[in-house]
């Protein structure tokens, strides 16, 4: 067998990195080919369906009279196209003021958690220190305790630290992740060392490095652990309804929850029409950056 070049490997790595690893369509052989195909494709319909049916129901429901979003016999389209919803929840000042603040807290939440989880793996992955891989262990071990467990002592800890009803008490405490420093990790264990002893032999010394190697290396790791930081601050209300009492201070799974309990649950056609738009930012984050998340997942396939 031979051994695959390094211009071909790294070549191939590019490739499925920037999410451009094409395939060319075979058709299939015979009935039975066919037949799997169109099964396969119907399976797969279905299961596309079922996941975009409650997103599709949300998204029309905000059209919807108040009687009708529960209303039976079932109907999923409305009689009447009530357009007014939309513009209600977004002339909504209480529910702009949340957005923007939920917005701003996960934007201040996944910077922080991309700078504190690179340079830990970078110096796990890099560096050599005394109980280098009894700390790796410890962090691991984190990734398999449920967050729920610890709830009542980050309480005590953050009530302590007087962080009670700030934005830092939602920005730092979850900040740190074993998964995500495990993640940047394995990906920083395949840059090439000859990088960092080229780098040392023009004098740069290791934040050096990690500034002007790792972090313009980083985009692929960075792409998908800065969306899963901003989807897990964006979507947070247990935490915040522990730590946060002003209501200016509401994050927006907080603002949608009170406005359920309160006229939200007579004005339902308004709830959803503010559910579809605190959805819309993660649906097109989403769509942005889809092509890299896929890239990544095929990447870590191959490792």
């Amino acid at each position: 067998m031979s051994a695959t070049s390094p211009t071909t490997a790294l070549e191939t790595t590019r490739i499925v990195l920037a999410g451009k690893d094409r395939r060319r369509f075979t058709a299939p052989h015979g009935v039975t080919g066919w037949a799997i195909l169109i099964g396969k494709a119907l399976v797969g319909l279905l299961f596309l369906l079922a996941a975009l049916f409650p997103l599709a129901w949300m998204v029309i429901a905000g059209f919807k009279a108040k009687t009708e979003v529960l209303s039976t016999p079932f109907q999923f389209f409305p009689e009447v196209w009530h357009w007014e919803n939309y513009a209600k929840i977004l002339a909504d000042e209480t529910f702009l003021r949340t957005l923007g603040w939920t917005f701003l807290g996960a934007i201040l939440f996944t910077l922080l958690s991309l700078t504190v989880n690179s340079l830990a793996a970078y110096a796990f992955a890099r560096l050599q220190f005394r109980f280098q891989r009894t700390l790796w262990v410890a962090v691991i071990t984190t990734m398999f305790i449920p967050g729920m467990t610890i709830l009542l002592t980050s309480f005590i800890v953050v009530t302590r630290l007087a962080m009670l009803d700030t934005l830092a008490v939602l920005v730092i405490p979850g900040a740190a992740s074993a998964a995500s420093v495990f993640f940047i990790r394995q990906f920083y264990l395949n840059i090439p060392a000859s990088l960092e002893e080229a780098a040392m032999l023009d004098g740069c010394g290791r934040f050096a490095i990690f500034v002007r190697i790792f972090l313009p290396l980083s985009k692929p790791p960075f792409v998908v652990m800065g969306i899963t930081a901003f989807l897990a601050y964006w979507n947070s209300y247990v935490w915040p309804i522990m730590t946060i009492t002003s209501p200016e201070k509401f994050v927006l799974q907080q603002y949608l929850a009170e406005f359920r309990t309160g006229r939200g649950s007579s004005e339902l056609g308004l709830l959803m029409a503010g559910s579809v738009l605190a959805a819309a930012p993660v649906v097109i984050l989403f769509l942005i950056f889809q092509r890299q998340i896929i890239g990544n997942i095929k990447m870590a396939g191959l490792k």
